[in-house]
């Protein structure tokens, strides 16, 4: 299962559907292009064209393989070439332009092989000294003369260079060894008094750190501590692991115990700051409930109207804390629901009723309303009823899942609309027979 979501993934980040064909995206100089159509899912054809560019790429993975472990490595040239080739023309989904750039170096690599001659070793011995003569700036000693260790070890090992240059290559050599090891003598000179003015420079910021460390000055400290800290990054020398890990925990903890005060500062005014952001938030809220539960009473057309206003209105106010946000979207929901029933209601009346004469009285008005809304409960109840039926009978499987969640949003969808219809029987009784 993990490897076919690994493909999928793959497959769309290199290739997409349209029109029921499967896409390759373009890639280097090549335009998007058709490699398959879509014969079951669109999911199973994205796989599918993955697994195809896996079998290619494992194809350009044993080439390589066997090219890296062949001393004969001119007579893999044609089949790299081949397989570049393909890829300008193979069926799949995948970093093609990846296995392109490995076939390339390939190439590249038996290339140079087949026209290296006889100054073989002359190269080698170059590069030797380019790489021992790249040290005459290096301060890092131990790892110097490793690297002159192994040095002096490929040039024994290899073989010797035309006569003529055997003198100046062997001088070159030997003198960017020697430059090495002789500021490395300098170095090691002037370690001791470098470490001792280090040490003293340490315990400067040290003590101006800790005269720091309680003041209440938040922005002026937090500009000289910074400060503090870049100066200590500047100081150099290098002193014992264990005089510089004591002396660092000193001045850490100077630090800390000033930041850490600064951010319990900041955190109170923040959560200041955050029960006024919701208690306004809240305020507005109700206010929204207020006006969407007096529209019922406004002409249909203007209610209608101005409740998606105030849904939007709604959609702009911040969050509010606890379980007071969901009591007061619900307030809201349920006014706002209660102004959308109300006009399919009378939009429902209207058109059974004949154009033109006196209305009827108040108790037939009311008569034919509630008649109506029961009908729509019946309907609705028989909605909710095959959905329930439907979501019993489902598995109980991952694949499920998202078809689950839709038959219970649509459930909860049915129960707010019953228990609106409801609300609206009693308020149209109180309408009519008042």
């Amino acid at each position: 299962m993990e490897q076919q979501t690994q493909l999928l993934t793959q497959a769309r980040q290199f290739g997409y559907i349209e029109g029921g064909q499967v896409w390759l995206r373009p890639f280097m100089t090549f335009p998007a292009r058709q490699v398959g159509q879509v014969k079951d899912t669109e999911d199973a054809a994205l796989i599918y064209f993955a697994q195809r560019f896996e079998s290619f790429r494992t194809k350009v993975e044993d080439l390589l393989t066997r090219i890296t472990e062949s001393e004969n490595k001119g007579s893999f040239l044609m089949k790299a070439l081949h397989l570049k080739e393909q890829i300008g023309a193979y069926d799949g989904l995948g970093d093609f332009t990846a296995l392109h750039e490995r076939l390339t170096e390939a190439e590249e690599q038996i290339r140079t092989l087949v026209s290296r001659n006889r100054e073989k070793n002359l190269a080698t011995k170059a590069k030797i000294i380019e790489e021992a003569e790249a040290l005459r700036t290096s301060m890092d000693w131990q790892a110097g003369a490793e690297t002159l260790k192994d040095l002096r070890q490929a040039w024994i090992k290899t073989g010797p260079v035309a006569k003529e240059l055997t003198d100046e290559m062997e001088t070159r050599f030997q003198a960017a060894v020697e430059d090495f090891y002789t500021r490395k003598k300098a170095f090691q000179a002037d370690k001791k008094a470098m470490t001792n003015r280090a040490f003293e420079k340490y315990k400067s910021l040290i003590h101006k750190s800790e005269a720091l460390q309680n003041s209440d000055d938040w922005e002026g400290v937090t500009a000289q501590l910074k400060d503090l800290q870049q100066q200590w990054k500047e100081v150099g020398g290098s002193l014992p692991r264990k005089t510089a890990n004591d002396l660092w925990t000193r001045f850490r903890a100077a630090h800390n115990r000033f930041f850490d005060r600064l951010k319990e500062h900041i955190s109170s005014k923040r959560v200041e700051a955050k029960d006024h952001y919701m208690d306004d938030n809240l305020t507005r809220k109700r206010d929204l409930v207020a006006e969407a539960e007096a529209l019922v009473e406004k002409p249909m057309h203007e209610a209608v109207t101005r409740a998606k206003e105030l849904q939007a209105a709604w959609k702009k106010v911040g969050p509010v804390r606890g379980p007071e946000s969901d009591r007061v979207w619900e307030a809201f929901l349920s006014a706002c629901d209660r102004v959308f029933e109300l006009s399919s209601l009378e939009h429902y009346i209207r058109k059974r009723q004949p154009q033109e004469g006196p209305k009827p009285p108040a108790a037939e008005q009311y008569s034919q309303r509630v008649a109506a809304l029961k009908d729509f409960i019946k309907y609705d109840r028989q909605e909710q009823a095959v959905l329930e039926e439907n979501l019993g009978k489902l598995t109980d499987t991952p694949g499920n899942e998202a078809f689950r969640s839709m038959l219970q949003s649509k459930i909860r969808a049915f129960e707010r609309k019953i228990r609106t219809k409801n609300d609206l029987i009693e308020f149209l009784r109180q309408r009519y027979q008042q």
